[in-house]
């Protein structure tokens, strides 16, 4: 301010000055107003400069550098920059806001008040077979055509959520995705999307696995109690009772062996997993699966011929009874389904990648392609009668499954009904080693150890 008022007493004692020396008193009075004006001009010119820069947005350096335009041009510039810097850091919070709800697993929509969509991320997109770009600005309820999606949307309760299928489901493979709408802002509304294809088969599951339970410890016990009040209350001769004993005891083992997998399989699912501190010899794994078979063998009368082979001078790391129900469970499974006169073979080769593989060869009915991928389900049964008759439990391959997945192994199975079928067990080369013997037989330290 006081530049302002010094540079006009400067402009007038200059316009003074210049008139008196031109025309004396008179002269000096017209140049103080014509000092005024030219005052005047030269202020309004650098407002007008001033004007015409904040017009310009104000990006570029201010016109005017002194005085009080130069501050107020100053002042403006600071304000500015910061309302730019507040902008830049706004678009990148949004940025990464936008960014973190792409990322997510879940499906995420932003619908305006006419339910049209105004962003959507990459999941939800999948999701619902939604094209990010193109159908922005349509209308949610003409892509998403499902019934039980629309009758959520028109009902007006968002409480909970509503399960749909997926644009990707197929008679063979339905993926199922719980839709959730969530209002916000002004009649604004967020749609979240999850895949809950797993949760839902698992829920299945657990009914399915509850009702087998119920269904397998239910059968016995009806035939336990059957025989029981017939010998309670009628008078049987010693040769029948002596046979209604030996039926009550069929089903007192056919329980027993059931609660063991069923505690078997629930052991394996809580436990840690093993590691690779125990070292456990191949062979004398093949040595028990091998008197189980062949005692199995005897029990059920059906002269097989059963081939054991390979193994010798390996090492496996595990559980060694996890490894022993595993195989065993093959073993045992193969003699049961194979006819009397047939023929198992039980071999273990080392792969030339330095994996292992136990194979359990047979030539029983054989299983038909459709049953393969569901086999290893808990009390899935290709023939239930078939199963009933062989005294199965339907839990065995499900019991192998988990050993193997515990031991970083698969299992491969091949077969062709009426042909036989095989059983592949192959164990990674980090749970496997060679061995040396001594001159006395005896493991000595190992020779080769896979990394």
């Amino acid at each position: 301010m006081l530049w302002r008022i010094s540079s006009f007493l400067l402009c007038q004692l200059a316009g003074g000055i210049g008139g008196w020396w031109l025309a004396a008193d008179r002269g000096a009075e017209l140049g103080l107003v014509a000092g005024g004006v030219a005052w005047f001009l030269l202020d309004l010119v650098r407002g007008l400069r001033m004007l015409q820069w904040l017009r310009g947005g104000g990006r570029s350096e201010a016109p005017v550098g002194a005085g009080l335009w130069g501050e107020l041009a100053e002042r403006t510039r600071r304000a500015l920059r910061a309302r730019d810097q507040l902008a830049e850091d706004a678009e990148t919070r949004l940025q990464d806001f936008l960014a973190a709800i792409q990322a997510s697993p879940n499906g995420v929509i932003l619908l305006d008040v006419d339910g049209r969509i105004e962003w959507c991320n990459q999941t939800a997109a999948e999701h619902l077979g939604i094209d990010p770009q193109r159908d922005v600005q349509q209308l949610i309820g003409n892509l998403v055509r499902d019934p039980a999606f629309a009758a959520y949307t028109a009902q007006g309760d968002y409480s909970r959520d509503v399960i749909i299928l997926s644009r990707d489901s197929s008679p063979g493979r339905l993926l199922k995705l719980a839709v959730h709408l969530h209002p916000y802002g002004q009649g604004r509304k967020l749609l979240l999307s999850r895949d809950v294809t797993a949760r839902e088969q698992a829920e299945t599951m657990r009914r399915d696995f509850i009702a087998n339970v119920s269904h397998e410890i239910r059968t016995p016990l009806t035939v336990l109690a059957g025989f029981i009040e017939t010998l309670q209350n009628l008078p049987l001769a010693e040769d029948e009772r002596r046979r209604y004993l030996e039926l009550m005891a069929q089903q007192g083992h056919r329980m027993q062996t059931l609660v063991r997998d069923l505690l078997t399989l629930s052991r394996l699912e809580g436990s840690p997993l093993p590691g690779i501190g125990e070292w456990t010899p191949v062979p004398a794994l093949m040595a028990e699966c091998e008197q189980e078979g062949r005692s199995l063998s005897t029990l059920l009368g059906k002269s097989q011929e059963l081939r054991f082979a390979g193994g010798a001078g390996q090492e496996i790391a595990g559980a060694p009874s996890e490894l022993l129900s595993a195989m065993s469970n093959l073993v045992s499974n193969a003699v049961r389904y194979t006819p009397a006169n047939g023929r198992i073979e039980v071999r273990w080769s080392a792969l030339p990648d330095g994996r292992a593989e136990l194979s359990v060869r047979d030539t029983g009915p054989g299983i038909a392609a459709e049953h393969l991928p569901r086999i290893t389900e808990r009390f899935y049964r290709v023939d239930r009668s078939r199963s009933r008759e062989t005294g199965g439990t339907g839990l065995g391959l499900a019991i192998v499954k988990h050993v193997l997945q515990r031991h970083g192994a698969e299992l491969r199975i091949d077969s062709t009904p009426g042909a036989g079928s095989t059983f592949a067990i192959v164990f990674p080369a980090a749970r496997l080693r060679a061995v040396m013997r001594g001159p006395d037989g005896e493991s000595a330290r190992p020779a080769t150890a896979a990394p």
